[in-house]
């Protein structure tokens, strides 16, 4: 019988944990440039309506045509005759993410939004893709890579937020620069990615791509528990996108500077990063989700509430406490694609719908509150209204966080149908 010595073991374990290692790192170099295009555009979005004469409406209109297209590839997914690699996927966001970062910096409206509408489309790609990477790749530690992805992508858009005021003033340019420069970091990971691209393009030459499987994609849509998932998805990223779109904009028409509001913007995106990784570890000490969902809406519901209405000095506060809750929504949510699809193929299909449709939700946040700012010409009946919107969150949420699957049968009474975050 052949012995492995000690020394042996360790090496292997050195190199398979090197390995992973290096594979979510190129995980976490795709994911930080799956948001600073959207991110990046609040701090500076009285500079771009005021050089375009922009109204509320279309100016909340270019923070809202990225988000009607961020689930656009999930939606077209189960209808293509063959699936493409999940690596030519990426290449491919990152190509078109760069070039329409590049596009709305002409000097015109029109390249704005097309811009914006590619970048959009781009995002999409990326958001379908890496989960399908990291279900692939790290099957016993899902729900960790998971939440090292959300964190990655809670901090490229805190980096981007953060620093586009500061960068325009430091080279005293106007805000095409800081958004401009956002390509250079898509360039990387487009580039990192291609040669595993050019292997999987290798691969399938050898290995065809498996045709989708529309019976599967009928079963989710059917599925009362799947547009349950879809609706809080859709809900939790709604305010999402009204904070990222229109929290600088609140602050400064209450008086803060334009630098200080991006901070705030900053500062909410980096504290959902914390609320993101307590979604494990609260998980596996509750008996369901239904918990997570009820802090998601109480948090969020405070923390709106404090920014539109507390005195502007205790803002920084209000902030912290809205970017945990919807640290624990945005996790929570991708945590619900897993957790309630029985397997494999529901689960692709299951994010396909859930971010498809949750996005063209999503989308209508940062409009809605456009319009109504501009009809009431303050934030009072905007915030009002999403207040309502987290309040009514927790109905589909509190339906989706029990204990059921999509795809599987019933369980007997008997059975522990309690989950773990795995």
């Amino acid at each position: 019988m052949t012995r492995v010595r000690p020394e042996e073991g360790h090496d292997t374990s050195r190199t398979a944990r090197r390995a992973a290692l290096g594979q979510i790192t190129l995980i976490v170099v795709v994911a930080v440039n799956l948001r600073p295009a959207l991110a990046a555009v609040g701090p500076v979005l009285t500079e771009i309506r005021e050089g375009f004469q922009l109204s509320g409406t279309t100016a909340g209109a270019l923070t809202t045509l990225p988000l009607v297209f961020f689930g656009s590839y999930g939606l077209l997914a189960p209808f293509l005759r063959r699936a493409p690699r999940s690596e030519t996927l990426l290449v491919t966001a990152m190509a078109l993410l760069v070039a329409g970062l590049l596009l709305r910096l002409v000097d015109a409206p029109f390249p704005l939004f097309a811009g914006s509408l590619v970048a959009g489309i781009a995002i999409s790609i990326g958001n379908i893709a890496m989960p399908a990477i990291i279900k692939r790749d790290h099957p016993g530690s899902i729900t960790t890579v998971t939440a090292v992805y959300t964190v990655a992508v809670t901090v490229g858009a805190c980096l981007a937020s953060g620093l586009a005021v500061p960068v325009e003033d430091a080279f005293d340019a106007s805000w095409r620069l800081p958004l401009g420069l956002l390509a250079i970091p898509a360039t990387i990971a487009g580039a990192i990615w291609l040669p595993r691209a050019l292997r999987a393009a290798r691969d399938a030459r050898s290995t065809p791509s498996v045709p989708a499987a529309r019976g599967v994609a009928a079963l989710v849509w059917r599925s009362g528990l799947a547009w349950q998932v879809t609706l809080f998805m859709g809900l939790q990223s709604l305010l999402a996108y009204v904070v990222l779109g229109w929290l600088p904009t609140i602050c400064q028409d209450r008086g803060m500077g334009e630098a200080p509001a991006g901070y705030a913007l900053a500062l909410s995106a980096a504290t959902q990063a914390l609320g993101s990784l307590a979604v494990p570890v609260i998980g596996r000490r509750t008996r369901d989700q239904r918990p997570l969902v009820v802090a998601t809406a109480a948090l969020s519901m405070v923390g709106f509430a404090g920014i539109t209405w507390a005195p502007i000095g205790t803002v920084w506060g209000w902030t912290v406490v809205l970017g945990l809750g919807q640290g624990l929504g945005f996790a929570t949510a991708l945590s619900f694609i897993g957790l309630r699809a029985h397997d494999a193929q529901v689960a692709a299909q299951l994010s396909g719908m859930a971010q498809g449709i949750g996005y063209v939700i999503a989308a209508l946040g940062p409009l809605a509150i456009g319009a109504l700012h501009d009809a009431t010409g303050g934030w009072s009946v905007p915030m009002a209204g999403v207040l309502a919107v987290a309040a009514f969150m927790t109905v589909p949420g509190a339906a989706a966080g029990r204990n059921r699957s999509i795809g599987s049968r019933p369980p007997p009474a008997t059975a522990d149908v309690s989950p773990a975050l795995n």
